[in-house]
């Protein structure tokens, strides 16, 4: 889905600060979204959260550094942070080409995940939330 020159992934849950979760199984996968990516312009580096830190819901646990500014990563929901996406040490570019695959940030393995779910926003009613900051 597109809103403006922003895709918008369905099946995914976003939060108002542009970050992403996708549920896999008992585990979710998270980043920023296209939207995130483009305000940043080109992403020179980022700052991972460690493996077993234990993250929530809407704390940062890592930044993103473009050449115009950090932006910080907020973990969509609670819980441990089991794997990072180690390829961004090397080419955290790969958030600006692939947001939504080859840019991922971390897994975490849930602790509220049905409680915090209600907290997001699902594909259409981030695209709604989009298309009104656009109108501003």
């Amino acid at each position: 889905m597109q809103v403006g020159e922003y895709q918008v992934r369905e099946g995914l849950y976003y939060t108002k600060e542009h970050d992403w979760v996708k549920l896999e199984g008992g585990l979710c996968r998270v980043g920023i979204s296209d939207f995130a990516q483009k305000s940043l312009h080109e992403i020179v580096y980022a700052e991972l959260p460690k493996v077993g830190l234990r993250v929530k819901q809407m704390e940062s646990m890592g930044t993103v550094e473009s050449v115009k500014a950090v932006s910080d990563v907020f973990s969509p929901i609670t819980g441990e942070v089991l794997e990072v996406n180690e390829k961004l040490s090397e080419q955290p570019e790969l958030i600006n080409r692939s947001p939504y695959d080859d840019g991922w940030i971390a897994v975490i393995k849930p602790e509220k995940l049905e409680e915090e779910l209600k907290n997001l926003l699902d594909h259409n009613g981030y695209a709604k939330y989009l298309e009104e900051l656009l109108k501003e």
